[in-house]
């Protein structure tokens, strides 16, 4: 059951980041193409995929980064949690198992 978890967790980040590298990309190249229509000119579309593909990168890199920073298994999270137990340990007076 743990496996099937992670797998659909697995599945459900792959869907995100594909979602937020191509929604920009295709409605700039949209608009582009509108523009393109509208003036009679041929660059805007090329403008436009170009101008999305960055705002699409944007969206993934701070994706990636937020989870990475919530992420459980971050190794900033894995050293802080296993200085809390070493301490309250400690304090406790129990030392070691």
């Amino acid at each position: 059951m743990k496996d099937q978890q992670k797998v659909f967790k697995s599945l459900t980040l792959i869907s995100q980041f594909a979602i937020h590298m191509l929604v920009p990309i295709f409605m700039c190249s949209y608009l582009g193409y509108m523009a393109d229509q509208k003036r009679g000119t041929s660059f805007m579309f090329i403008l436009g995929f170009f101008i999305g593909a960055i705002a699409g990168g944007r969206n993934v890199f701070l994706l990636a980064k937020k989870i990475y920073d919530d992420g459980e298994s971050s190794p900033s999270k894995l050293y802080e949690e296993s200085n809390k137990k070493r301490k309250g340990k400690k304090k406790n007076g129990k030392g070691r198992e």
